[in-house]
């Protein structure tokens, strides 16, 4: 019974789906179903025509960033405290002790009588003391009538000043003469307390011919002294000394040949132990 009570309500479905006729449409005519349209008085406004408005190009504006001002800083000049200058006082100009020649003498090219001669003095020459030595007490002086230096013994002055306020000065020989050699085959040998130096005789002329000069340095009663020697010619070619044991420093020698321009290198010798 359901079977058919569902039947029938389908075939009513399938009929309503077809109304108003029954019957199936003729395949030679189709039906032509008219739809009446009434036409509404309102006046149906047609569809908005899309406008196209170009929308403005957006251009990335940077975001402004608030500098900070520049503020320059003055440099800072330090202005120094003025401190009052005291006056200057003038220092005295040094005077250099005077010397007046108080007899006839001879003043030498080192501060010793075994020293070439450099000029000959009167009483009453003037000079000034340059310097004075270490081993003797002869002094260095600038004399008013000459236009170099050299030595004289302080016995033969007079002297106005303090010369211990006078640096002591170096000897410094005339020389070395280009005419003439070194004395060769110089030799010092002991006997006892007595040292012999000799050497080979050194040829020169007779207008030149100023000898030897010895310098050396011997120990005597236990003092280490300077010690000085000169021969006037070129003949004698030995010279014998005291020397002893006794003394901090070890005796030395040196030896010159000597003309009248000046003084010959010197020959720095062995000197025998004691």
């Amino acid at each position: 019974m359901k079977r058919i009570a569902y039947i029938t309500i389908l075939l009513l479905l399938l009929v309503a789906c077809n109304f108003p006729g029954l019957a199936a449409p003729s395949p030679q005519k189709p039906a032509v179903q008219t739809v009446t349209v009434e036409e509404s008085t309102a006046t149906q406004a047609p569809p908005p025509s899309a406008t196209f408005t170009s929308l403005p190009t957006f251009t990335d504006t940077p975001t402004a960033t608030s500098s900070p001002t520049l503020t320059f800083t003055p440099t800072i000049t330090f202005t120094p405290t003025l401190t009052e200058i005291p006056s200057l006082t003038p220092s005295p100009t040094f005077a250099f002790p005077s010397v007046t020649v108080n007899q006839q003498a001879h003043c030498r090219y080192g501060p010793s009588k075994a020293y070439l001669h450099a000029a000959d003095l009167y009483a009453g020459d003037t000079g000034t003391v340059r310097g004075r030595f270490q081993y003797s007490k002869w002094l260095y002086i600038k004399f008013d009538k000459l236009n170099y230096f050299c030595w004289v013994a302080p016995s033969v002055v007079d002297v106005v000043g303090d010369i211990t306020k006078i640096k002591m000065t170096e000897v410094r020989l005339v020389g070395p003469s280009v005419l003439y050699h070194p004395p060769r085959n110089v030799v010092a040998t002991r006997d006892g307390k007595k040292v012999t130096i000799t050497w080979d005789q050194v040829n020169m002329t007779s207008d030149d011919d100023r000898g030897y000069f010895l310098e050396l340095f011997v120990c005597q009663g236990g003092n280490y002294l300077w010690w000085t020697f000169s021969y006037p010619d070129q003949y004698t070619t030995s010279y014998t000394v005291t020397d002893e044991k006794g003394c901090p420093f070890p005796s030395s020698g040196k030896l010159y040949a000597v003309e009248k321009h000046g003084y010959t290198t010197p020959v720095d010798f062995k000197w025998p132990a004691p």
